[in-house]
């Protein structure tokens, strides 16, 4: 296991951590979080061995293997494939010692070579470093491709991948969706969850942290508290806790009056659609949530257009690429205000080709593209955090685009950004990436934007801004056209999704979980077919049968279980209803019902545990019967 005891780890003259405990046990899977400076990589560096405590106790099984997620690449002439397997250091040993014995025709070292080879399952390591490639997005040509070939984001996938190969009892992961989209995250969550070792994640993804992990790590004031459950959890356990302090209790109210009133708006437009409903539901847990982010550093909002035209803008018949490269056909697509779509599609399918011609980075090669008089365009892509000034600081940035205005607003506005004190001045030469996508979004805001294309806006951004973003994204008038890897923004900010897929741009009827599903379906699709065998003649009818019966005795069971399942769940949302109506009540909030009151919030925090609990295990029986039934009926 892993245990930290009294644990101080100090950074030059700053204190990461003092006094700080912790034990993990062997296979669990736990989420780091904490803000960003508060010592996350500087653990995984102890962890590592690279740094040694400077009061307490980290102790480790001498014997554990450790893998880790690289930052940097120093061997740009090894092809992909290669670069991976090098990952497998046990591996490239054997093959290295293999190639001596050969050469010096030992055969007792090629025998004893060959079945260390086969232990450490070498004869299909290739294969399993170009399945780990492609789960990763890597076309078959990429994978014989040079390191040197590859952009920074994907070298980092790169990294991923080779620390994946490496057989490991304790992986760690800094970061790992930064670079990847949708499809490879879904991809990688279904990877983790089979990895039988200890995992130690930092991301600032939270639907990743609840799909893979089991317990949380929060690191706040210098202090480690470890929470059981997923990120979600650890955010009712935290509001609980909060909500008993006076001034987290009133940044609550004021953020449940904000987000009742946007959900009533949003009620009265909304449709039947499933990612209407979904959206509803999101800011409804986003509402209830709101405690447990009252000491995050940003607050803002996009400041409101002067003029809106309807319709902002207006694309048909449109052709779209590079040069006379085509990407997509007969695109077809209006803006207008208030509209809120999310743009869902493979790697490399169009996505990005379709912002950066609506927001003019690219001309279209075909079609008519009609803008609207008062377009004022909001654009957001990673490229644009290069095109900062590095010797000019946030408030000249600020400042050259706001000549007119007074200081002390600029410095006002920029402080919802967490840009204060001597941080507005500082250039942005030195800045992190967080930071400069941070400046990014606020320059966009002040420009009062009525339509934002944002590509990807949420890369480097950690989980308080993250929120922030997506609540002033929900405040927002004008019109949203987004392309992201964060499930919770998309479900949160977006009415509808289109689909940028096989050329075409078109919408998408379903949810991200019915996306996931499609997934699947697209990448089979995309393998070679395979010649199907005639086995009519050799069907065995009796066989038949006998799965069929077997397939009936399973199902009884299973049945049974998801109905006991299901009474349980409804008589945990009658106990959770009955509670939230005595929490309704004005003057179980006076101090001197405040031991009640903890009560009713520690009380609510179980069962709404319970309730995801029940929820997952219901819907995991229902897909057991279903898939059960689809057997048994294609048996017959």
């Amino acid at each position: 296991m892993i245990r930290l005891q009294n644990l101080t780890l100090q950074r030059g003259p700053q204190r990461l951590l003092e006094g700080a405990e912790l034990t993990l046990h062997p296979g669990q899977k736990a989420g780091l979080v904490g803000a960003n400076g508060a010592g996350k990589s500087t653990l995984f560096a102890l962890l590592r061995g690279e740094l040694v405590p400077d009061g307490g106790d980290c102790q480790l099984p001498p014997d554990w293997r450790i893998a880790h997620m690289r930052q940097e690449i120093d061997t740009l002439d090894r092809l992909a494939v290669d670069y991976v397997l090098d990952g497998d250091v046990e591996l490239r040993r054997i093959q290295t010692e293999l190639v001596a014995a050969e050469r010096a025709h030992d055969g007792n070292a090629l025998a004893r070579l060959h079945t260390e080879l086969d232990t450490a399952d070498g004869y299909s390591a290739d294969a399993r470093a170009r399945k780990l490639l492609a789960g990763l997005g890597f076309s078959n040509e990429q994978m014989v491709l040079p390191v040197a070939s590859f952009s920074g984001g994907w070298r980092m996938r790169l990294n991923l991948a080779q620390a994946l190969m490496c057989p490991s009892d304790l992986l760690l992961l800094d970061e790992p969706t930064n670079h990847l989209d949708l499809d490879a995250i879904l991809w990688l969550e279904d990877w983790l969850k089979g990895y039988p070792g200890t995992l130690l994640l930092i991301s600032h993804d939270r639907d990743f942290l609840d799909a893979v992990v089991d317990h949380v790590i929060h690191l706040e004031q210098r202090k480690l508290t470890l929470y059981r459950g997923g990120y979600s959890a650890f955010e009712r356990t935290r509001a609980e806790r909060l909500a008993q302090q006076q001034q987290a209790y009133e940044k609550q109210q004021a953020q449940r009056a904000h987000m009742e009133s946007f959900i009533r708006r949003f009620k009265a437009k909304a449709t039947k659609a499933r990612q209407a409903q979904s959206r509803i539901k999101a800011l409804e847990r986003l509402e209830e949530l709101a405690p447990a982010h009252v000491d995050s550093p940003f607050d803002f909002r996009f400041r409101e257009a002067d003029k809106v035209s309807s319709p902002l803008l207006d694309l048909a018949e449109g052709r779209l690429g590079y040069g006379e490269k085509v990407v997509l056909e007969k695109v077809k697509l209006q803006l207008v205000p208030g509209a809120r779509i999310g743009l869902l599609g493979p790697n490399g399918a169009g996505k990005s080709t379709l912002i950066k011609t609506l927001a003019a980075e690219l001309a279209p090669i075909g079609g008519r593209l009609q803008r609207g008089e008062n377009l004022a365009i909001g654009y957001f892509a990673q490229h644009q955090l290069d095109s900062l000034d590095p010797r000019a600081s946030p408030l000249l940035h600020l400042q050259r685009i706001a000549p007119g205005e007074r200081e002390q607003t600029l410095r006002d506005f920029l402080g919802g950004f967490d840009f204060r004190g001597e941080r507005c001045d500082e250039p942005v030469l030195n800045f992190s990436g967080g930071e400069k996508a941070r400046l990014a979004l606020a320059l966009i805001a002040w420009g009062k934007p009525n339509l934002l294309l944002l590509d990807e806006p949420t890369n480097h951004l950690d989980l308080e801004m993250r929120l922030a973003l997506t609540m002033a994204l929900q405040d927002f008038e004008g019109a949203v056209l987004v392309v992201s890897h964060d499930r919770h923004l998309l479900k949160s900010t977006t009415d509808e999704f289109l689909l940028v897929a096989d050329g075409r741009v078109q919408t998408f009827e379903g949810d991200l979980e019915d996306y996931a599903r499609w997934l699947v379906d697209y990448r089979a699709r995309q393998q070679p077919p395979v010649a199907a065998e005639n086995t009519a003649d050799r069907t065995d009818r009796r066989a038949q049968r006998q799965a069929a019966a077997v397939l009936r005795q399973q199902l009884a069971p299973h049945k049974r279980q998801a109905e006991k399942l299901e009474k349980e769940l409804a008589g945990v949302h009658e106990k959770l209803a009955a509670l939230e109506a005595r929490l309704g009540d004005s003057t179980v909030y006076e101090v001197a019902r405040k031991d009640e009151l903890r009560e009713l919030l520690a009380r609510q925090a179980e069962l709404k545990v319970r309730e995801g609990e029940l929820e997952d295990a219901w819907l995991e029986a229902l897909e057991i019967l279903e898939n059960l039934q689809a057997q048994l009926e294609g048996s017959a």
